[in-house]
């Protein structure tokens, strides 16, 4: 086994699961931290800010992080786009305020007026009037982005709709692929590596969905830890052409 300095971690069914505690999971982050390893949190979550998320661990989980630990798809997009846009490009935004204030922190414009750029994230507050503007302004020429394609999202009622499922509704009315920023796409993966200042074979990414987690390691190249206390199940996982590279039914069978 490698010697990972930088441990990228999933959230929802790898740390916790909604509002309960993985005990595990808390013993393996105090571990890391222990021995100095990077942590950071990489989670396709685009509606909440890093110091939510963070304020969320410390005080439900007990687990002793800040913000700085913390990367969302809000972050990510924001990071890409300042990558290839300059300051003060116009962008027009379905979703919360955690994607609204990451653009506006990076300078960018927030407007319906002739953007360059429509991003789509998970907005549980949509309307027809949002998704129409959406579309209208992709068919004129906007640039596409779409922060994640997760179908779906746990909660207490069920399996709810995720951002993805509102970024196809615009891809069909546009017939336009959006450039996908969130797991299991590389660019999340890659924007956290510049976060965190480490080569990706210093780097390993731990999750429970084989989908996204897993996946966005095997499209970056980097290793992957696979965790059974969460979506996917190791009956699913042993049918995949490509294997995590470790599997384990819980964090304390991990030997840092």
């Amino acid at each position: 086994m490698k010697d990972y300095q930088g441990y990228f971690i999933d959230l929802d069914g790898t740390t916790y699961k909604g509002k309960e505690r993985i005990p595990a999971a808390g013993r393996f982050i105090k571990r890391l931290q222990e021995t100095g390893k990077e942590v950071l949190f990489v989670t396709n979550n685009s509606t909440r800010t890093p110091d939510f998320v963070a304020k969320n661990l410390r005080k439900n989980h007990d687990i002793n992080v800040t913000a700085e630990n913390v990367y969302t798809t809000a972050i990510a997009t924001a990071d890409y786009l300042r990558s290839i846009a300059p300051a003060k490009s116009k962008i027009y935004v379905i979703g919360e305020s955690g994607l609204k204030l990451a653009l506006e922190k990076r300078g960018f414009i927030l407007t319906d007026d002739q953007p360059e750029y429509v991003v789509v994230g998970l907005d549980t507050s949509v309307t027809y009037e949002k998704l129409e503007k959406a579309v209208l302004l992709i068919r004129s020429g906007a640039k596409f982005i779409g922060t994640n394609a997760d179908s779906n999202l746990p909660n207490e009622r069920g399996m709810v709709p995720g951002a993805g499922s509102i970024v196809k509704l615009v891809e069909y009315a546009t017939q336009t692929k959006p450039v996908m920023i969130g797991k299991p796409e590389a660019i999340i993966m890659k924007m956290a590596l510049e976060r965190v200042q480490l080569p990706k074979e210093k780097v390993i990414m731990v999750g429970d969905n084989y989908h996204t987690d897993i996946e966005a390691a095997i499209n970056v190249g980097m290793d992957s830890l696979l965790v059974y206390t969460g979506l996917s199940r190791p009956e699913e996982v042993i049918k995949e052409k490509i294997q995590p590279t470790y599997k384990v039914n819980n964090l304390d069978e991990w030997k840092i």
